[in-house]
């Protein structure tokens, strides 16, 4: 069977170290699963009043692709100690209108990218947060707080073998979540 699983990344930046390490997970993903990269930085920002007649098309097309995912993987910084807007906002646009949430019952994983010592644990414990009310199960153990960054990447931009073996652990046991889920 064919998994289909979404990636979010909450950083809008190209060249960020969130989509840098969502890069490695999804370089590491078998072949029975196909990535979807979700897009996030188009996305108008949440009003209710426009999702009366006719919601803006890309609110649209975001929860068509995202009702469509067999799981969600997330990747964020953190910014003031919690995720950033867009991120938020995604999650937003794809919980409403109220009773027609999205995200309900897709098995997720948070990893929290950070050039600082503690990994974006803010952001991560936030974003799990929300996830709850969200009806995302989520996977506990391995905890995924990528702290000091900059240190695990290779002259190149690509992450350290052992770093890569350490992602290689979550998302193992990311794909057994999900699977046990289904």
């Amino acid at each position: 069977m064919t998994l289909t699983i979404g990636i979010l990344v909450g950083s809008l930046r190209e060249g960020s170290y969130n989509r840098q390490a969502a890069k490695a997970f999804a370089a590491l993903l078998p072949t029975d699963v196909t990535p979807v990269w979700l897009t996030i930085g188009d996305l108008p920002l949440y009003n209710e009043d426009l999702d009366a007649a006719t919601p803006p098309p890309a609110w649209t097309a975001f929860r068509a692709q995202v009702a469509a995912l067999d799981g969600v993987m997330f990747f964020t910084p953190e910014y003031n100690r919690s995720v950033p807007g867009g991120l938020k906002n995604a999650l937003d646009v794809g919980s409403r209108p109220y009773g027609h949430n999205v995200w309900a019952g897709k098995p997720a994983l948070v990893v929290s990218v950070s050039p600082g010592g503690i990994g974006g644990f803010g952001a991560n414990h936030h974003l799990r947060q929300a996830l709850t009310f969200l009806d995302m199960p989520t996977l506990q153990q391995p905890e995924a707080y990528i702290g000091n960054v900059a240190n695990l990447l290779d002259d190149n931009g690509h992450f350290v073998d052992g770093t890569t073996k350490y992602f290689k652990l979550i998302l193992t046991a990311y794909l057994a979540f999900l699977k046990k889920l289904q």
